[in-house]
This record gives structure tokens, sequence and C-alpha cells, in this order.
């Protein structure tokens, strides 16, 4: 069964004479995003947790709670955690509750953290970054089976048959991987599904991820699970309109994360290679992305796309107009294309 879905980081987006919204009221239009997506027939609405000025979605289950009370069908969850710098306890407890308001709609993804603001600002240090998520995967990996738990590690507390409530169906649970081999046999390790985060390069670089995931999912004697794939995009009416529409605010966006994350700065000539067919910009009309969609699923042996549209300095209106086209017209033209 092929799923689709959105993944928004809630960037700050701009009013009709450019200056940036409140983040309350980024918040607030990003519910009605949520809600957007339902009513088009996306499967799944995701929220990526961050901490800084332009990306301030720090509860992000808050934001989707909210959704939940104004949906019906649409699935519901992180895009990613930062379990690192979060305690497994406390993240199993909201998306239990979530799980709960929205009567089973809850799925949540765990990340590392590509963004590392978290750390300081919750005190983990980075020399920890590995052990940290590997401790907290396998505790979160203890609660989801349910029951008094015990455990005991080196980066909390230990549990002695600790009932850890609300008691709720089990929901889905993802690893968000970017590029580490490991993180891909961890998400097999723990039978949980696998989320490749492409934002750059030839999606098919990644194939080799999706091969070692089903190898060990085979090695640990687990059943198949899904593949998924986030990737950004931007949809418009027609294939110069997005390109056009994206470009400032993507050269804004990646230039100043490129200070500390190493990227490059983009150019004319990059950005019309990552929008192009072998790029992981997902940014045209809706049967350019449509086509592009639907081979890279092939390539990957993938059966969820999770588009993330948006980035700082777009308008709240565009935003939902790619939601609109998304729903409306470019998931049944991949669903067509891979019948």
């Amino acid at each position: 069964m092929t799923t689709f879905g959105l993944d928004t980081f809630g960037d700050v987006t701009l009013d009709a004479s450019g200056t940036p919204l409140s983040h309350a009221q980024t918040i607030r239009n990003l519910v009605e995003q949520g809600v957007l997506a339902d009513q088009v027939g996306l499967d799944f609405f995701g929220i990526g947790e961050h901490h800084t000025p332009d990306m301030p979605l720090s509860a992000a289950d808050v934001v989707l709670a909210a959704i939940a009370a104004r949906t019906s069908k649409i699935h519901l969850g992180s895009a990613v955690t930062v379990l690192s710098s979060d305690d497994p306890v406390r993240v199993y407890q909201r998306f239990s509750t979530l799980n709960a308001l929205s009567d089973g709609r809850a799925e949540v993804i765990l990340g590392r953290g590509s963004s590392v603001d978290s750390f300081p600002l919750f005190g983990y240090d980075l020399a920890d970054y590995e052990d940290l998520f590997e401790e907290k995967t396998h505790l979160f990996a203890e609660l989801l089976k349910g029951g008094p738990i015990t455990w005991q590690g080196k980066t909390r507390a230990a549990l002695h048959e600790q009932d850890v409530v609300p008691f709720t169906e089990p929901f889905p649970t993802w690893i968000g991987v970017g590029g580490s081999p490991q993180s891909v046999v961890r998400a097999a390790s723990y039978g949980f599904s696998l989320m490749l985060a492409i934002i750059g390069g030839h999606p098919a670089r990644f194939a080799p991820f999706s091969e070692l995931y089903k190898h060990a999912l085979e090695k640990f004697g687990r059943d198949p699970l899904p593949i998924g794939i986030h990737s950004p995009g931007h949809v418009a009416p027609t294939d110069e309109q997005a390109r056009e529409e994206f470009w400032p605010h993507y050269l804004d966006v990646i230039s100043r994360l490129g200070k500390t994350r190493g990227f490059s700065t983009p150019t004319p000539e990059s950005y019309a290679h990552e929008v192009g067919p072998h790029g992981a910009l997902f940014v045209g009309s809706p049967e350019t992305v449509a086509t592009k969609m639907a081979a890279t699923m092939k390539k990957l042996d993938a059966s969820r796309f999770d588009l993330k549209y948006g980035i700082g300095g777009l308008s709240h209106e565009s935003l939902m107009r790619t939601i609109d086209l998304y729903g409306t017209k470019v998931v049944p033209l991949v669903q067509d294309m891979l019948a």
C-alpha cells in the first residue's frame, strides 16, 4: 500500500507586504495547513522539531493535537523528534496521548538530530551524540511493548516494574536516516520503519540503504516494513512559477544553514540540477513533481513519500496552494504511475 504525506518544519512565513509573521500566527497557520491536508485526502501530516527563531516548532505534539481535534482521517506525527535530547518516557507519553486524542492516528519519526540546537538548550553534550540515541531508542522500543517497564542505562534514571501511562494501542514508529548505515541497521533491529531523509544530491544514491534495510530485517527475523522518503519541494501550476517562487528563499535558507552545517552556497546551476530529474528538490508543476516522485519511489522501493513543503520566506497562501495541488493533483498522478 502506498501512502503520501506532508512534512513541515514550521518555517516563519511572510505576509502580503513581505513582513515575517509572528511565531504565534505561524503556529496558528500551521494548524490550518494540517486541516487542509486532511481535507484533500492525504495520509500523513508531520511536524519536525526545531528550536530557532526562523523555525519555532519546539512543541510539535501540541500543534498536532490541535490538528487532531479538527480532522478525522489523516495520521499525525513528528518529522522528526530529536530523541537524543529528549526523554523517551515523555516522548512516549506525549504521543500516546496524541494517539488517544486522534483515535489511533499518531505516528512518530525518531532521529539523532541533524540540527543540534536542542543539545545545548537541554543540557546535553554533543560528544555523547551516538550513545544518547542508542540508549534512548532502546528504551523507547521497550516502552512500545507495553506493560511495566524494567530498564537500566547510563543516560537517565533506571526503571523497575514501572507503569508508563496512558495505555493506548502501539503507534507506528520510524527512524529517520540521512546518511548513516548504522541507523538503517538500528531501525531494522528494533522493528521500526525506515524514513530516508533526502535533502540533496541524487536520490538514487539511497538505494543501497533500502537494500541494507531489507537484508537487515531478514537477518533479525522480522517481517518486511515500510520504507519512506522525505524530501523538500514546492508545487505551483507551472514549473517556471514553482521554481521562481522557491529559489530566493532556498538560496537564503541554505546559505545561512551552510555557515554552521557545511552546506555549499547554492548557485543557479546547482539549483537547476536539484530541481531536475536527478536532484533532491521536488519543485515544479503537479505533472513534473509526480513524475519525479514515482521514479524515485520505484528506485528506492519505497511505499511512502512525505513532501517537506515550505521554506522560510514563502507566504501562507502559497503553502496552502502547494498542499491543495499536492493532494488533489500530484498524489493521484503518482498513484496512476505506480499502479
